[in-house]
């Protein structure tokens, strides 16, 4: 049986005009926003159950205006209006309506959008988006990123989270899951290019005794232990042609068969997919179905890369010394301004990952409170003439070749050097040139 919905929207009626950046910030924590501009002759409707809040914007609005608005309200006694707040100019001296229950200050932000919904919720607030470090930032990437898992969430459809190696898509998958009427349920996570070729379908959909050798008892597969919840795939553009058919199966019946077994079970899962692959290209090349690439294709969610992020960089390293701070006795507490430089300057090609690993090497080795540039051990980004004299766009193509032929090798790089028919030692030399740490992008 489906899952059934039973989140509330959130819904912020302003009254007033919103700016683009304070309609990002309410979308990132899941309002939907209702504007009303002028009060004369308007109709506020609402659907049973929301969790509202009136805001009434005060910037630039007189006295008539803000009587209009409060007549509106008068006219709507029936509104569940759970709090009255008000955007106010920072040091503008303006008497609030008698029943403000908070007052707002711009620029908008989350932190006060969090204080709105204390209020809204109470002892009920529902899991925010803001869980996972790789969602820790208030960059317009990531903000489009919140506001598409609050809008993805609530409906039982596949989603394909795209995005570098890095970038957080299982934690995007998970915060998916926790906003989502499955929250209760497992949510259980498989790297598909982790399992072996001939036991991708047992674990998967599980086996009955005696199917093939060795399989001495009957075993429930992944996705029967998620029934109710949701399986997050990662990597599913590794997934065998075999595979791929008996998922299909459960996408558009919802049943599977155990190997050894012809009876169907009915299954109740929500599929989450996860590739860093273009699994358009797999598909014109034979390697992925297309029918099951449409079936997962529903919703598309993508993971921006860390260089594209502005300023969450020092605010995600910043939190993850923070963390380390809390587990183990170090001198670093902060970063000088060598590093905040550097750490601006990177180009991140392991992204998240790599900038967590980099943070915690670097509160080990610092011998100061402030974490320096020595410490990061992070070379500036290559420059547009190198020391061989290419231009910028041949180290770019140059830099690109060897990333892209080490991620389709599975970071062999022995198998890398061949498929670019150099030696190992010109690939670890090409690494370290384009700063591509291995064991980061491994991980």
């Amino acid at each position: 049986m489906a899952a059934v919905p039973d989140i509330r929207k959130r819904c912020i009626i302003w009254l007033g005009n919103p700016g683009s950046h304070e309609r990002e910030v309410l979308a990132a924590a899941g309002w939907e926003l209702r504007v009303v501009e002028d009060a004369r002759g308007a109709r506020i409707g609402l659907r049973g159950g929301d969790q509202v809040a009136a805001l009434v914007d005060l910037r630039g609005n007189d006295p008539a205006w803000l009587a209009e608005m409060r007549d509106l309200l008068s006219r709507h006694p029936d509104l569940p209006l759970v709090a009255l707040c008000t955007a106010v100019d920072s040091g503008d001296d303006v008497e609030l309506p008698g029943n403000c229950l908070l007052a707002l200050h711009e620029p908008l932000d989350l932190s006060q959008i969090r204080r709105l919904q204390q209020i809204v919720e109470g002892d009920h607030i529902r899991p925010s988006s803001q869980q996972g470090d790789c969602l820790i930032g208030d960059s317009p990437a990531l903000l489009q990123v919140r506001a598409n898992l609050n809008k993805f969430a609530p409906v039982d459809l596949p989603v394909l989270v795209t995005g570098e190696t890095g970038t957080g898509k299982e934690l995007a998958a998970r915060a998916l899951h926790e906003l989502s009427p499955r929250r209760g349920g497992p949510f259980i996570a498989i790297n598909c290019g982790a399992l072996p070729p001939n036991l991708v379908q047992a674990e998967l959909f599980g086996h009955e005794r005696g199917a093939f050798t060795g399989a001495s008892a009957r075993r429930i597969g992944l996705f029967e232990s998620a029934d109710g919840g949701t399986v997050f795939l990662d990597e599913v553009g590794d997934l065998p042609l075999d595979a791929q058919t008996n998922l299909l199966r459960v996408l558009q019946e919802g049943t599977l068969e155990r190997i050894g077994s012809r009876q169907s079970i009915r299954v109740d899962v929500r599929v989450l997919a996860a590739t860093h692959v273009d699994l358009e290209e797999a598909v014109a090349q034979g390697r992925f179905r297309q029918d099951l690439f449409y079936r997962l294709d529903v919703l598309r969610l993508h993971m921006p890369p860390l260089r594209d992020r502005g300023n969450d960089v020092e605010l995600l390293a910043k939190h993850f010394l923070a963390q380390f701070r809390e587990q183990h006795r170090v001198r670093a507490r902060g970063f000088d301004a060598t590093a905040r430089r550097q750490l601006h300057a990177h180009r991140w090609p392991g992204n998240v990952r790599e900038l967590l690993n980099r943070v915690r090497r670097a509160a080990v080795v610092s011998e100061g409170e402030l974490i320096d540039a020595k410490a990061l051990q992070l070379q500036q980004a290559v420059s547009a003439d190198d020391g061989d004299g290419l231009d910028g766009r041949r180290v770019h193509a140059e830099r690109e070749a060897i990333l892209t032929t080490l991620r389709d090798t599975g970071f062999n790089v022995s198998e890398c050097a061949r498929r670019l028919r150099v030696s190992r030692v010109t690939v670890y030399r090409l690494c370290k040139k384009h700063q591509l740490e291995l064991e980061a992008l491994r991980t």
